[in-house]
């Protein structure tokens, strides 16, 4: 797999039936490891022993529904009152991240209604906060802590 620009962490991987499977510590499971679970583990990594991002508020693969079409978010951080507050998009890290990527996951947010937007494809990460008041979103600089956010 690719280098990111993203901490490392003592990867597990294993292979099952001649495929790669990489352990998703939040859902508890080992799942296909590809181009984008690479770059969601490294990050999901990241938030927890870098940022520090409970990982018992933090879900991956959220199913959502959006008028008649089931999507997943790809990862949720919630609040102690289990409320989104994080929504952030994996892709491969192959993937540009485009207006396409944010369209994508500005419509995941008409329905959770976050602070925060973050798209990453393990290279380049983008972070916004939402100002809903004034209708608009902020670029930051850089993930904030979790005690911070």
């Amino acid at each position: 797999m690719m280098q990111l620009n993203l901490p490392p962490y003592p990867i597990r991987v294993k292979e099952v039936n001649g495929r790669k499977q990489i352990l998703d510590i939040l859902r508890r499971k080992y799942v296909t490891l590809t181009p984008e679970e690479w770059v969601r583990q490294h990050f999901i990594h990241y938030l927890i022993e870098h940022k520090n991002y409970p990982a018992t508020l933090l879900a991956n693969e959220v199913p959502l529904q959006v008028g008649e079409k089931k999507v997943r978010a790809d990862s949720v951080l919630y609040d102690q009152h289990l409320r989104p507050r994080m929504i952030i998009e994996y892709k491969a890290p192959s993937v540009p991240i485009t207006q396409k990527v944010f369209d994508q996951i500005f419509v995941y947010n008409i329905l959770l209604h976050v602070d925060y937007l973050v798209v990453s494809n393990g290279l380049e990460t983008y972070i916004c906060r939402m100002d809903y008041d004034n209708q608009k979103y902020l670029f930051l600089e850089d993930i904030p802590n979790y005690q911070n956010i």
